[in-house]
């Protein structure tokens, strides 16, 4: 593993610790080098800020699950996804809680959307698809991950992935005619 990947993974491993332990917002980029005994400058050399790491981790370990996670075949891949999220429930559920710029939500929205903009796109046989849809499915699934997370007995995830795909496949048919998801 390059050095640049064990800097990051250690940095990442802090953060995790001390988000079981305090709040984020208690967290600071002195915390999270303490625990893995670095300075602010290898931080500052790798992230901009809390944020981006947070976003790293999520990049990083669910792409070791499933290949291309970025692409528009995450959709088909939900189960996989809400797997991994499944796993690691408790520092999403603090993680998706997080809002503003660089948020791991605004993050999510980034790569959701050109995914459903695909699927809409495909399925009505047309570029024109407006912003609105890809908001609103973009909006719902966030916001349904978000509730799954924080219930205090959520479903399994291919519980999850099933139902998701019914709402979206109910939705783009109605809105498209038919499609497969």
């Amino acid at each position: 593993m390059a050095d640049s990947n064990i800097t990051k993974k250690a940095l990442s491993a802090s953060l995790k610790a001390l988000m079981t332990k305090m709040p984020y917002t208690k967290i600071s980029v002195g915390d999270i080098c303490d625990g893995c005994e670095m300075n602010r400058k290898s931080f500052y050399y790798h992230f901009k800020d809390k944020q981006d790491l947070i976003n790293w981790i999520f990049d990083t370990e669910l792409s070791e699950r499933a290949e291309n996670a970025r692409s528009a075949d995450l959709l088909r891949d939900m189960e996989t996804l809400f797997e991994y999220l499944y796993d690691n429930k408790a520092f999403y559920k603090k993680a998706f809680g997080i809002e503003g710029q660089n948020s791991l939500s605004e993050h999510f929205r980034d790569i959701l959307r050109p995914a459903f903009r695909n699927l809409l796109q495909g399925a009505m046989n047309t570029e024109n698809v407006s912003d609105f849809q890809i908001d609103f499915l973009t909006d719902g699934i966030l916001c349904a991950i978000k509730r799954w997370l924080s219930a205090a007995d959520c479903v399994p995830p291919h519980e999850l992935s099933a139902q998701l795909r019914a709402c979206i496949l109910t939705t783009a048919t109605h809105v498209c005619g038919n499609i497969d998801l």
